[in-house]
């Protein structure tokens, strides 16, 4: 099979993939994740029901995909920006906090269903979510670390600073329907870090 062949192929498989997880988080989120089927899934997504267990094996597997999905983007894209970002601490905790924000504006009814049925899940699909969540969270702890070590900031609780930071991250997905009516995506993302850099500056 050619590099070409092969590039198409993946490319289909993710496509597919996507579309049976953007199913069945509608789903879940609409009629709930114990009501729904594996046969509503696949109607919603237009595919046969044989093709979602090619790619998941059961109605549980979709929910932790679905979860795992955006705690992955959170892991992935959270600390390349950082990274970009250089060194000073603030501008790191500015950037990570913009783009933890744009993950969730991106996918909100995937954020909700991540603090709604997260239990629901087996032990080991659990200790998955709280792995990626600790690594989405690292890189903002070590740029704390750095702004106290440097002075930018005050001495603080750096773990519960950043428990803070993703939890209003959070807030977005699942107050937004009060927030949207006073506050866009930057507004929300500029006041937000207004109040807490504010807090934490010497």
């Amino acid at each position: 099979m050619s590099t070409q062949t092969q590039s198409t192929k993946d490319q289909r498989i993710q496509r597919r993939r996507s579309e049976i997880l953007t199913a069945a988080v509608q789903l879940f989120q609409e009629d709930g994740y114990h009501s729904t089927t594996t046969h509503a899934v696949a109607e919603r997504a237009g595919i046969s029901v044989g093709l979602i267990y090619q790619y998941f094996g059961n109605k549980e597997d979709l929910l932790r995909a679905a979860i795992v999905d955006i705690l992955a983007d959170f892991r992935d894209r959270v600390p390349a920006a950082m990274e970009q970002a250089g060194s000073d601490p603030e501008a790191r905790i500015r950037v990570g906090f913009r783009t933890l924000v744009e993950v969730i504006d991106e996918k909100p009814e995937a954020t909700v269903l991540s603090y709604r049925e997260s239990m629901t899940l087996s032990k080991e699909g659990r200790d998955e979510i709280k792995a990626l969540e600790i690594e989405t969270a690292e890189p903002f702890r070590a740029a704390l670390l750095d702004g106290m070590t440097s002075g930018d900031f005050r001495d603080i609780d750096a773990d519960l600073v950043v428990h803070n930071l993703l939890l209003t991250a959070h807030g977005w997905a699942l107050k937004q329907w009060r927030l949207a009516r006073w506050l866009d995506l930057d507004s929300y993302v500029e006041r937000e870090l207004d109040l807490l850099l504010r807090a934490i500056r010497p």
